[in-house]
């Protein structure tokens, strides 16, 4: 063999070197060069899950913008335009009455939490028991809507839900649907800081009623069956959109609930990322991702309880976040072995 041809040989395989290490980077790295516009909820109880998504897509390569915070209504309207590319802050079936404005153009994949997110009402446990109060029902007792009324209306004060939220949908039909409008006042001003209303309220003694979900840091602070009581509805009424899901609002073994089982009148919810389709079928990656990753609730309820200490800045949210990931680095390296093989595909 000539010298020429040794040399082209040798050439030749450091150039095939050369390209073998070029596509196992980009198999490693299947987002580099892609930009995800990436948004999360009002509520502040999902930014510590949007987090560690938002960190994963990262270790694949991709720029995430973002999250910007959206109301429900706006997000699904841009998800399914393509002006956000995705969150993973859907709560099914909360969130139906949204899914005619969004599944033309995106979709549920994945799944960080199952089954686990409740929805219902509280009360404070001492008055729940000096009053006998079972369900919202009894609100139209004058001696329970005064022990209840704060700003002196008449009417019981309930923490409820902001404007824009799914959740202030679902209770203005129960207000609707049990006839507590005259019974009841609604307090929809901003939720974290309702709530650290009622919070000290009731650490003053004074009755509290208010609207919660899990994970939250509420049912940190005040503990369900100590603190405070799950009450029942009269019965269960559906908006439309969810009406076949009745069986699913009273549920076994709710720890702290007047009643078992507790016709809490909310179906349990799964929280589920949402994507805009076009988004996915260019990136297998993040949908892999999206179908591979969770968030055990107890991890959320712990790290909710520190954002409710102060611990409650973007850096501190962000740190929890990377703590976790290194945590559970294993199970986080599946999550991107999974996405890196979908992309090799």
């Amino acid at each position: 063999m000539t010298a020429s041809r040794l040399l082209s040989g040798a050439a030749a395989i450091a150039i095939g070197a050369m390209g073998g290490t070029t596509a196992l980077a980009q198999s490693d790295m299947p987002g580099e060069g892609t930009t995800i516009n990436m948004a999360q909820p009002t509520w502040d109880t999902g930014y510590f899950y949007t987090q560690i998504y938002k960190m994963a897509l990262e270790e694949l390569g991709y720029t995430v913008e973002g999250p910007i915070a959206l109301d429900n209504p706006i997000f699904y309207q841009a998800v399914a335009q393509g002006d956000q590319d995705l969150w993973v802050d859907g709560w099914f079936p909360l969130h139906n009455t949204y899914e005619a404005s969004f599944s033309q153009g995106a979709e549920k994949v994945g799944t960080v939490a199952a089954g686990g997110a409740l929805e219902g009402y509280l009360v404070s446990a001492d008055a729940q028991e000096e009053f006998d109060i079972q369900s919202l029902e009894d609100f139209k007792r004058d001696e329970v809507k005064e022990a209840f009324d704060r700003n002196g209306d008449g009417k019981a004060d309930m923490v409820a839900c902001p404007p824009g939220w799914g959740c202030e949908v679902n209770i203005a039909h129960h207000m609707e649907a049990y006839d507590l409008g005259d019974h009841i006042n609604l307090v929809k001003a901003g939720y974290s800081a309702s709530m650290a209303d009622a919070v000290a309220a009731y650490q003053q003694g004074d009755p509290i009623l208010f609207y919660t979900w899990t994970p939250n840091w509420t049912v940190n602070v005040l503990q369900p069956g100590e603190d405070v009581m799950w009450i029942e509805v009269p019965e269960v009424d559906l908006p439309e959109e969810m009406a076949d899901l009745e069986d699913a609002a009273t549920l076994d073994g709710v720890e702290g609930c007047v009643a078992d089982p507790c016709m809490l009148g909310f179906p349990a919810n799964d929280i589920v990322p949402v994507a805009n389709s076009e988004f996915l079928e260019s990136n297998p990656a993040v949908r892999a991702l999206l179908e591979e990753a969770s968030v055990p609730l107890e991890a959320v309820f712990a790290q909710n309880e520190e954002m409710y200490n102060g611990e409650n800045e973007t850096s501190d949210i962000e740190e929890d976040a990377a703590a976790w990931i290194e945590e559970n680095r294993d199970t986080v390296d599946g999550w991107l072995e999974a996405a890196r093989d979908a992309a090799a595909e």
